[in-house]
């Protein structure tokens, strides 16, 4: 399942290219000054305004929106969907809770790299890559669980650089943990829509591998923005 013609390859990498240059602002799980205030001062329990900032970091997290939209790129069965969109739940959400509360302290571009991974890794495997490479096909529901872990890994690693107080702490993770499941319900149903409007034209057939090749692209590069950080750090 290649892109057959170079036009159709460079429109896919132009795309990708303006997939980060929308994103880039927004990768590695960026906090706006008021919610850094906010998360900073706050003592004791907030459960509200901790679930308005999970649902917000998600909807706005367009690392994890590229990586739901390669997901969930070439399901067509509710059922295959709410499967691969638990499990991508269930991994983010271990980590992210078990790794602020355990105080989990790895490097942030590293975990961000991996994330920018994570899509390449999707995108590529909807293009039927691993199949034409190796003749292997992964576990593909695996896969979106270990990648839901770094996912959350990621949170959690971004949550710690604001020295949470102790005092609410657990309530509070739990509040913002399921603020991100609200958020990813909203942003999934979003995403639905727009994908199942595209499968009803002729542009979905032409251009669906194209779009996959322009997610990869960008997970390239946004995975190798955090390289770069990590590195000049």
């Amino acid at each position: 399942m290649l892109i057959n013609g170079s036009g159709d390859a460079a429109r896919a990498w132009l795309l990708g290219m303006l997939l980060c240059l929308v994103t880039a602002g927004a990768f590695a799980h960026g906090v706006s000054e008021s919610d850094q205030s906010f998360l900073q001062g706050a003592t004791g329990v907030h459960f509200l305004p901790y679930l308005y900032l999970g649902a917000k970091h998600m909807v706005t997290g367009y690392d994890h929106l590229l990586f739901l939209c390669g997901v969930i790129f070439f399901l067509y069965r509710m059922k295959d969907i709410g499967v691969y969109v638990t499990l991508f739940a269930l991994g983010h959400s271990t980590t992210l809770l078990l790794g602020v509360l355990n105080g989990w302290h790895i490097n942030a571009y590293l975990v961000d790299a991996i994330i920018g991974l994570s899509i390449v890794y999707r995108a590529f495997d909807n293009l039927g890559g691993f199949k034409t490479v190796s003749g292997f096909q992964p576990n593909k529901k695996a896969a979106v669980l270990i990648f839901g872990f770094f996912h959350g890994l990621g949170l959690a690693t971004k949550l710690q650089d604001f020295s949470l107080s102790p005092d609410g702490l657990v309530p509070n993770m739990i509040a913002f943990n399921l603020g991100v499941e609200l958020g990813q319900l909203l942003a999934l149903g979003m995403i639905l829509i727009l994908v199942r409007y595209w499968r009803t034209t002729a542009s979905f057939a032409r251009h669906a591998l194209t779009g996959n090749f322009a997610l990869m692209s960008a997970g390239f590069v946004l995975a190798g923005l955090q390289f770069t950080g990590y590195i000049s750090q």
